[in-house]
């Protein structure tokens, strides 16, 4: 599934278009930025209520393609500006982390 394909199946409002054509590998949630630093793995969906510029730097470390903010929040300018210029996709969805991440499970990818 590629990160284009994963918005159309969340909808929601992709606030930082990224690449959408790469692949996503599968899927982690979490909030606390040390464990996605610790677990994460690349081409990861990575879905979070944090919204803050620091999000961006674990993306860029783990090579997160998509950061997926759940439960209506939304990402301030310097976190869209960052993932712009990192190729990464901002996705804001209203559902809670648990739908998001239910959703992404139906859909076939594995956390």
């Amino acid at each position: 599934m590629t990160v284009s394909e994963l918005c159309s199946a969340l909808g929601g409002e992709v606030q930082c278009a990224g690449a959408g054509e790469r692949e996503i590998t599968e899927a982690i949630a979490g909030d606390l930025l040390s464990f996605i630093m610790g677990v994460a793995r690349e081409g990861a969906a990575w879905v979070t209520i944090q919204a803050h510029l620091n999000v961006a730097a674990v993306a860029v470390l783990k090579d997160l393609p998509i950061i997926i903010i759940a439960a209506g929040r939304k990402a301030p300018d310097d976190l869209l500006e960052r993932c712009n210029t990192e190729n990464i996709t901002v996705l804001s969805v209203p559902e809670s982390l648990y739908e998001v991440c239910a959703k992404m499970h139906a859909l076939g990818l594995k956390g």
